[in-house]
């Protein structure tokens, strides 16, 4: 992984626009995730290009962008920040090779193309999501060769892990598939949002955060309760746009399967509180994720033009 640090702009220049911004930090991440990740041909061959057809060319990055934002609000580092979103980016990627085998959500398509395990078989699939689990940890523990202090990186491995388990993204997926054809009220059903899908977005939140430089962590501890509370807003109004967009959207421009969830019979924000409540819960989750990174002050900028992507998007 030998991406160029994030450069800074001039001593009083203008900030780049956010669409600049966006732009280079999502073509940042794929380089980093382009040399995390082992090249096709090295052996066993197959499955390391499965990997790379799992990870690369597709996707909108949002994990490691919000990492890269999170860590440029307290200082961290572009390199420690590359192997952090990378991590979580590669989480996120194991995530979804699982969640659309047939044992799971049994789907077709992801990001505009067939899914893994469509391409590859089910039982290469299953080695994909397992490789890329144990790669992402691989690649968080590297954080100390770019300035991290070793109890800083072992704390994010223990985060990445939690966000990543029985009590995050694993044990809400397990929530949502005893959920099928059950009736959630809305307690129950916020609680499988967010560690299904809040868990992991939180943690890169909070992963950017931990890379901050040592003076800065010490001294810096609203900052860091600012970036808790904006992921914990964050995360959850990803999923609520989620179940909006998967009754509005289309297949072709969402990359996967529109209508998955009312097909599967699934709970959602939408289903529980119908079309405007969903929209109007989005909305109040935007204003609590603004709210929480005032503390930052304009160092907080790239985290309320995410929030603001995030609830507004179209896909």
């Amino acid at each position: 992984m030998n991406a160029s640090p994030i450069a800074a702009a001039p001593a009083g220049a203008a900030p780049a626009s956010f669409e600049h911004w966006l732009a280079a930090h999502a073509q940042r991440a794929e380089r980093a995730l382009d040399g995390a990740l082992p090249a096709a041909v090295t052996h066993p061959a197959r499955l390391h290009d499965a990997m790379r057809y799992a990870v690369l060319g597709g996707g909108k990055r949002v994990r490691p962008l919000l990492a890269y934002a999170a860590g440029e609000a307290v200082g961290a580092s572009g390199a420690a920040l590359d192997r952090v979103g990378c991590a979580v980016e590669l989480i996120h990627a194991y995530s979804l090779v699982h969640d659309d085998m047939p044992c799971m959500d049994d789907d077709v398509l992801r990001r505009g193309r067939p899914t893994v395990h469509v391409v590859y078989g089910e039982a290469l699939a299953m080695l994909v999501g397992d490789a890329l689990q144990a790669l992402a940890f691989e690649t968080l523990a590297g954080t100390v060769a770019h300035g991290v202090e070793a109890t800083a990186a072992l704390a994010m491995v223990g985060e990445l892990a939690r966000a990543a388990g029985s009590t995050g993204m694993a044990g809400g997926q397990a929530i949502d598939l005893a959920a099928v054809g059950a009736e959630l009220d809305a307690g129950a059903l916020e609680d499988m949002h967010r560690r299904k899908t809040g868990a992991l977005l939180q943690a890169a939140v909070r992963l950017g955060g931990l890379c901050a430089p040592v003076a800065t962590t010490r001294a810096g501890g609203g900052r860091q309760a600012a970036l808790e509370r904006y992921g914990e807003a964050i995360g959850l109004a990803f999923q609520v746009v989620d179940d909006i967009l998967d009754v509005e959207g289309d297949s072709a421009t969402l990359g996967k399967t529109a209508g998955k969830d009312a097909e599967c019979n699934k709970p959602t924000y939408v289903s529980m509180l119908g079309m405007g409540a969903a929209r109007a819960l989005a909305a109040r989750l935007r204003e609590q994720a603004h709210a929480a990174i005032v503390p930052l002050g304009a160092q907080g900028r790239r985290l309320a033009e995410l929030a603001d992507l995030i609830v507004m998007r179209s896909a």
